[in-house]
């Protein structure tokens, strides 16, 4: 009997947009397969799309067993979304206790970007009962999906009275209500999703914003990336200036323009697309640039310039993202089919001499340090087709199962590829 090390599923259209749930469903810490809950969203080029829990069909799946008859996930529930959803999270493991306005207790929230920031409620109506007979669920499943609010502010530079599109978004560990959303019109919004209220909006770019994210520990600072290269930090105790922390270098032998664009203008770089912090060390993030394939490692206190570079990817890079134990690895995936796994905490470890602490300013330079080039990962996997997304489980504790097995804890990775996804054990 060996413990399965790969689960996988099959959607009925391509996905895009995934995460995993970040804790078992509430009153439902002793049915451990509440752990693997997947949120996904579909991609297609219509009005039709849709987003979708999915869950574990049963536990058994977890030891190799003469379960292979079937598929190892099933659709929990599912509903309309219109356009795609460019991002959809569940909601961080500190909203289990957070004190909400409006919210049923037993219940959880999810959040999309596309057209707005949609704010989901989950309720899967506890305790799942096997019915008197064997093997078979209960009828009527419990589960439900209902959209709680569609958020989409005034834009402060396009006169339209909708929002323009958003890209991407990062909810707060720390005060669960807070919400920031990047968008195509240049802007990042604070929202405070329990109130379904915008707190600020801030130009944030020249171009359009791609992603953004809240620095680990913070409720006032957050970080964000976009087409006209730059990486920014703002901190909304002093919203009239930005922190510039890495700009893209600009593209050599350019030919000059032919008009005469405003002196203040940016030659063309290449856009940043993906930002993330090492939750273990909030010093250190990750990016990525369009049709990129090396991941830079940036350090707050030495901004300016990567102080590593991984290169692996043999196709542009499209997700990355880091796991959430002490010593978190990083994942990063993209066009060359490739999942990439790299151990960075022997470098970052190095350089922890001068810690810095979340409550002080941006940045409190330390002497430049010299790029280091990271060329092997520690874990690789191939997929059947390009990789457009990732998402990490948190630690998954062991559990045991009826039949008198057990499987081991541990974190799995969950990644997209056309229709299919698949879960890896790490």
């Amino acid at each position: 009997m060996t413990q399965t090390t790969l689960l996988q599923y099959e959607a009925p259209w391509p996905v895009y947009a995934l995460d995993w749930c970040k804790h078992s469903a509430p009153g439902q810490q002793l049915r451990p397969r509440s752990a693997f809950r997947l949120g996904i969203a579909s991609i297609t080029e219509d009005y039709r799309n849709r987003i979708a829990v999915v869950g574990l069909q049963d536990e058994r799946v977890l030891v190799e067993d003469d379960y292979t008859d079937y598929a190892d996930f099933v659709t929990l529930v599912d509903a309309h979304h219109g356009y795609p959803a460019t991002s959809l999270q569940w909601q961080p493991a500190g909203a289990m206790s957070f004190n909400w306005s409006q919210k049923a207790a037993t219940s959880e929230l999810l959040a999309t970007t596309g057209d707005a920031l949609r704010v989901w409620e989950y309720s899967s109506d506890a305790p799942h009962t096997m019915s008197s007979f064997v093997g078979r669920p209960s009828s009527g499943g419990g589960h439900r999906l209902s959209l709680r609010a569609a958020l989409s502010g005034q834009s402060k530079v396009q006169n339209n009275s909708t929002g323009a599109p958003l890209t991407n978004f990062s909810w707060n560990e720390k005060s669960p209500s807070l919400v920031v959303t990047s968008s195509i019109d240049t802007t990042c919004t604070v929202w405070n999703i329990d109130t379904s209220t915008a707190i600020t909006q801030l130009i944030a770019h020249d171009r359009e914003v791609y992603d953004v994210a809240w620095l680990p520990g913070s409720t006032d600072i957050f970080v964000s990336v976009g087409a006209d290269g730059s990486l920014r930090a703002f901190d909304l105790r002093s919203l009239e200036h930005s922190t510039i922390l890495y700009e893209t270098p600009a593209p050599k032998n350019v030919p000059p323009p032919t008009s005469s664009p405003s002196s203040t203008a940016r030659p063309h770089t290449s856009p940043l697309l993906r930002i993330a912090f090492n939750p273990a060390d909030s010093n250190y993030m990750s990016t990525f640039h369009q049709d990129g394939q090396e991941i830079q490692i940036l350090d707050m206190r030495s901004p300016g310039q990567p102080v590593m570079e991984l290169k692996a990817h043999r196709g542009p890079v499209n997700s990355l993202g880091w796991s959430s134990t002490e010593n978190p690895l990083l994942a990063t995936a993209g066009d060359d089919c490739q999942l990439l796994l790299w151990d960075l905490n022997a470098f970052t470890q190095i350089a922890a001499q001068s810690p810095r602490s979340t409550s002080a300013g941006l940045s409190s330079p330390r002497p430049d340090a010299k790029k280091r080039i990271v060329t092997d990962p520690v874990m690789a996997y191939t997929g059947q087709s390009e990789i457009v997304n990732l998402a990490w489980s948190p630690q998954i504790a062991g559990m045991a199962l009826p039949t008198g097995h057990s499987t081991a804890p541990g974190e799995w990775i969950a990644i997209a590829m056309g229709k299919s996804i698949k879960a890896l054990k790490v």
